[in-house]
């Protein structure tokens, strides 16, 4: 199987991050990147030579993917829990970069808080009066 170029892959996460609620594609630095709710969370971008996809992973699981040799710490920014997908590293696996768009964006953008505790649990001596 031929590797995809660049712009085959540009095409293929442009697919998958529009169809993520409130994605937006802009240019960040000089590279593609898709952002949600005023937040970038993934970026296509060449760093030193290699090919790359920049997602958000978090500080909990970063250790887990950079066991993984298809990635690395993304510079700069991977402090903060981001993560790089060498493209050309291995076969891309479009279901599991469809999973970590998913989670980028839900990392970046995340629901508000009062979306995510259901009605009625919160117990009255927790509750700010208003």
């Amino acid at each position: 199987m031929a590797q995809l170029s660049e712009e085959q892959v540009l095409e293929r996460l442009r697919e998958i991050c529009q169809s993520l609620p409130g994605t937006e594609e802009v240019i960040s630095y000089g590279h593609p990147a898709f952002k949600a709710g005023g937040r970038i969370y993934a970026v296509l971008e060449e760093y030193n030579h290699e090919l790359s996809l920049c997602v958000k992973v978090g500080k909990d699981l970063q250790d887990v993917f950079l066991r993984d040799p298809r990635f690395y710490r993304t510079p700069y920014i991977g402090k903060h829990g981001w993560v790089s997908l060498k493209v050309r590293a291995a076969p891309l696996k479009w279901d599991e970069i469809r999973e970590l768009l998913a989670v980028s964006r839900q990392l970046v953008v995340p629901q508000r808080k009062a979306k995510l505790v259901k009605p009625g649990t919160v117990k009255k001596s927790l509750r700010t009066p208003r």
